[in-house]
């Protein structure tokens, strides 16, 4: 997979994810908004390597396969600008306390949509 593909994944998990808010499925869509922001972040990891292709090394990139979605952030090298926006912006920290701790086996969250769709302070 390449950055495109994860980007592109990314934009139909949010909108699956709307679907399902909108249709009563907070749950379902609180999940499927992680798996957004996973692929977002690794977009971004892609981004840093030749031709932007998410590499396929699993004895040197293993954690980049995980679900941690703190853990990708640092390999996107995104924790300094993650740190700045949070001391900077308590609204984005609001949202990213709400996300943070997502994992592909949560079902349950406290508004997920909002916290990474709001276009000022979302994730």
């Amino acid at each position: 997979m390449n950055r495109n593909d994860f980007q592109k994944i990314s934009r139909l998990r949010v909108k699956e994810a709307k679907a399902l808010l909108d249709s009563g499925y907070p749950a379902g869509a609180y999940y499927l908004m992680g798996y957004a922001v996973e692929c977002a972040l690794k977009a971004c990891i892609a981004e840093q390597t030749k031709q932007y292709d998410f590499s396929s090394k699993p004895s040197s990139v293993s954690a980049i396969y995980k679900h941690d979605l703190k853990e990708l952030v640092s390999h996107a090298e995104l924790k300094e600008e993650l740190e700045h926006e949070i001391k900077a912006n308590p609204n984005f920290e609001a949202y990213w306390n709400i996300v943070e701790d997502w994992s592909e086996s949560m079902s349950i969250a406290r508004d997920p949509y909002k916290a990474c769709t709001a276009r000022k302070n979302g994730v």
